[in-house]
């Protein structure tokens, strides 16, 4: 009798860890079914310019935009005429990076001059 509670317990267990993967294989199929407006707005990039702040360049309803996001709080920094073209944008976004730690490091020991 013990044998078959066992039995019972291991074929209860399976059935909800096989309904728990069923359930995630269908929340992973419908999530990549979008509804026909989703294509309205696009992320185009990012940059982040502080520890929680970030300016993106978004496209909403086929204008382009510029915003910067912070915690609780978005707002419009401008608004193209016509939309960027992305090499321009790509290198102003290089130009405003930080420098990298490796060339901060050098300044710092003293080995490449300033």
């Amino acid at each position: 009798m013990e044998t078959s509670s066992v039995f019972q317990s291991l074929f209860s267990l399976g059935l909800v860890v096989a309904s728990i993967f069923l359930v995630a294989w269908l929340l992973r199929r419908v999530q990549n079914l979008r509804p026909r407006g989703a294509a309205a707005l696009r992320i185009h990039g990012g940059l982040s310019v502080g520890g929680r702040e970030r300016v993106m360049w978004i496209e909403a309803g086929g204008q382009h935009l510029l915003i910067g996001v912070a915690p609780g709080r978005v707002n419009t920094l401008h608004v193209f005429a016509e939309a960027p073209i992305e090499t321009e944008i790509a290198a102003v976004s290089t130009a405003v990076l930080a420098p990298k730690f490796g060339d901060l490091l050098k300044r710092a020991l003293g080995k490449e001059s300033a």
